[in-house]
Order: structure tokens, then sequence, then C-alpha cells
């Protein structure tokens, strides 16, 4: 069997790493390159308990209250985008408790497989290692932390494991020394991990061309058609024209609307971009940060810090926003001690494919032979091997596993 993925970012080389461990012969192509999407410069965060639906009540409260404040973490272009609109006024519907609980509910049996598909990628070949670590949400006054504490126990009411701890401020600087004297309480999320994103994916790729596969960037899908027994992917004239397979897997992140609308995929899905830069510290960062309230996330990568945050919904191939920068260097300045912000370099934006239910897309198509495996929002990484290893079983031996019901990408 071949099967060509489209999409070179970590859901799409974890589809062609469990594909080969299938015995499909995998072509991945991509039109920039390996990582080039939203896989290089996020978080790196691999957080099963952290992973939840995006929509849901105080989200709405707080988008509402932010979309007339410059300075948010949050950012929505006042211009006539009528896909947009679409998209924020479906996501508006979703952000209820029940259809939280229930989206909860969908994404337990991901959460609790999500790391062991790590551990299959680690043990099999691939030449990067993932980071066992607390994650530490740290809040600058008690009531803030109330709406993650809250958070944490409604995941466990799932029956999904959780552990935690609540620090008081100082007993938070004595593990994380970063910590300002403004943080007052954390929360110690326990047994979660972390990785360069960057540096994983590429191994991910050279993993999967160790076994035999092959990955072609500068390539531009124009289009994916059923052809006689098979499935023909267009390309642009410069790619060589077009390439057959017996399956197609469209893993396209946020530009995943182009390719799958036409294979009856309806599901809007939005780039949620998101920023990130690298500092230095005075004491070397040992395990990840987060501010809830800011919506930063800080990870250590190759003894630099990572920070990382916003939700900016424009277009995916538009500019990089410096303003962006600043307002999450702004954000965050307070909450940190020793870092030298003029330092900040590795400048990036990536966009999060995000669905209005905040739910990913994965599995058939209506047109046989065309898969999808996307919209996973911020999770991404978290999800990705996993959704790799589910929908590989579907495409090559027509297992289709329960748990990813939920995520019907014709839903």
């Amino acid at each position: 069997m071949r099967v060509i993925v489209v999409g070179a970012g970590m859901v799409g080389l974890s589809s062609a790493w469990f594909l080969q461990e299938e015995g499909v012969d995998v072509t991945v192509v991509d039109r920039a390159g390996v990582a080039a999407g939203a896989s290089w410069g996020n978080a790196g965060w691999l957080s099963p308990s952290l992973t939840v639906p995006l929509p849901e009540p105080s989200v709405l409260r707080y988008g509402l209250k932010s979309l007339a404040d410059h300075r948010s973490p949050l950012y929505v272009p006042f211009r006539v985008n009528t896909r947009l609109w679409r998209f924020l006024l479906g996501f508006a519907t979703y952000c209820t408790a029940r259809r939280w609980h229930r989206g909860m509910t969908a994404y337990r049996p991901l959460n609790e497989q999500a790391l062991a598909a790590f551990d299959a990628l680690e043990a099999g070949g691939v030449d990067a290692r993932s980071t066992t670590a607390s994650i530490f949400a740290s809040f600058a006054s008690e009531r803030d932390a109330e709406g993650i504490l809250d958070e944490l126990r409604l995941v466990a009411s799932t029956g999904q494991e959780v552990e935690m701890e609540l620090l008081t401020g100082d007993q938070a600087r004595a593990r994380q020394p970063l910590l300002s004297e403004k943080i007052v309480v954390a929360v110690d999320v326990r047994s979660q991990r972390f990785i360069n994103p960057g540096a994983y994916v590429n191994a991910l790729a050279d993993a999967v061309r160790a076994r035999g596969g092959e990955i072609r960037d500068g390539v531009t899908v124009t289009g994916v058609r059923r052809d006689g027994a098979g499935v023909l992917v267009e390309t642009e004239a410069d790619a060589g024209g077009p390439l057959r397979a017996d399956a197609v897997i469209l893993a396209t992140g946020a530009w995943l609307p182009k390719l799958a609308a036409p294979h009856g995929v309806r599901m809007l899905v939005q780039a949620g971009r998101g920023y990130s830069f690298s500092v230095e510290t005075e004491v070397p960062p040992q395990t990840p940060l987060y501010f809830p309230g800011a919506r930063v996330a800080c990870t250590p990568l190759d003894g630099r810090l990572r920070v990382a945050g916003m939700m900016e919904f424009r277009g995916p191939d538009d500019p990089l926003d410096r303003r962006r920068l600043e307002v999450i260097e702004a954000a965050t300045r307070p909450l940190l001690r020793g870092v030298d912000w003029s330092t900040r370099r590795d400048e990036w934006v990536g966009p999060r494919p995000v669905t209005p239910d905040g739910l990913p897309l994965i599995g058939a198509t209506a047109t046989q032979g065309v898969y999808v495996a996307g919209g996973h929002g911020m999770w991404g990484i978290t999800l990705g091997p996993l959704t790799g290893r589910l929908l590989a079983q579907q495409v090559a031996a027509g297992r289709i596993a329960r748990e990813l019901a939920p995520f019907d990408p014709l839903r």
C-alpha cells in the first residue's frame, strides 16, 4: 500500500511513521518543509492534564471583554471577514458547561494514551527525547488560581488522573527561582512532559526517511481527487506533476479547509496564531512555567527560556506582527526575575488550527481513500503522535478506534 501525507508537521510526520509501522510505503509532501507551520516555535508541552476543549464559558466572557483591549493576549481584527465571524459565532455557541464536559469526555481517552505514543516513537528509533516535568501554573492572587483549580477538578471528574499540588508563592520560588515576588500562589501540575518541538519534529522526519520514506518540500498541493482505484494528488507545475497513491492523509493544519472541503469536511478551521521568542536567564530554567492570567507558557530549551503566548485570529499566512511580541513581553516581565529581556531572539509566529467546537478532525472523509488529521488547536504537539497511531491503523488496516468517534471529520 502507498500513502501520501500532505503536511510535514508533528501530526503529518507521526501519521507517516505509524503508517510505516503498519508496513505502508509513505511519501510526505509539504509546500515549505519540515516543521514549517505551527510545529516549530510553540511551547513544546506534552500536557494531557491541561488538554481540554478551548470553548468554555470563561473563555467567552474573557474574549468579549478583551476585544476592546489592544494589550490583550486574544486578538481579533476589526475588519470585514465573513468566514472569521462565522467561526467566532460558532465558537461562542460551544462555550457552555454542558458542551465543554461533553468535549472533555471525548478528550479523556486520547489524553490517557498520548504520552505512550511518544514512548513508541522514542523506542522505535526517533532520535529525540521528551522530558518528564511538572508545569507550574503561577498566579498573582489566590483568586486568580481558582479558575485552573476548578478546571483541573472538572478534568478529574471525567475519570482522567490529574496530579496537582497547591503551593504558596515562597514554596513555588524555592522550586522555580525564576518566579518573581508577584507570584503568591502556584499549582504544580505533575507528570507532564516537554520537548524542543522543532528538533523533535526534525528527528521524526529523519526517522521516517531512515525507514525508506520520502519527504519532499517545495510541493504545493492544489487538489486531491479520487482517480480510478486510487487517489490523485494534484500539485503546482514546478512540483513535477500529480502524484498517485492508494490513500492520502491531509495534515495541513490551519490550511486544512482548502483541500478538505471538497471531500465533505464542513467544519471551519481558523488560524489561532501563537507567537514566541527566547531569552537568556540568570538561573538556567529547568521546567515549564505557565501564567494563565497572561496566557503565557514558558519552556526551557537549549539553555534559554522560550516565552510563548497569544491567540491571534488572522490569516495563517499573514506576516508576524511585532506588537504581539511586545504584548507577551509586557505581560510576562512582572512575573519573572533574572531574565535578560535584551537577549530576545528566535521571534516566531505559527498558525494553530482551531475548530469551533474545540475538537480535532481525525478520520475518513466522504471520498474513499481521503483522510484528514488536523484541527487540534493548541494540542497538536501533545496529541500528534497518538493521532498518527490511531489514524494509521484505520488507513492501513481498516481498524477504526472507538476513541475517534467524537472527532469524525464529517460531523
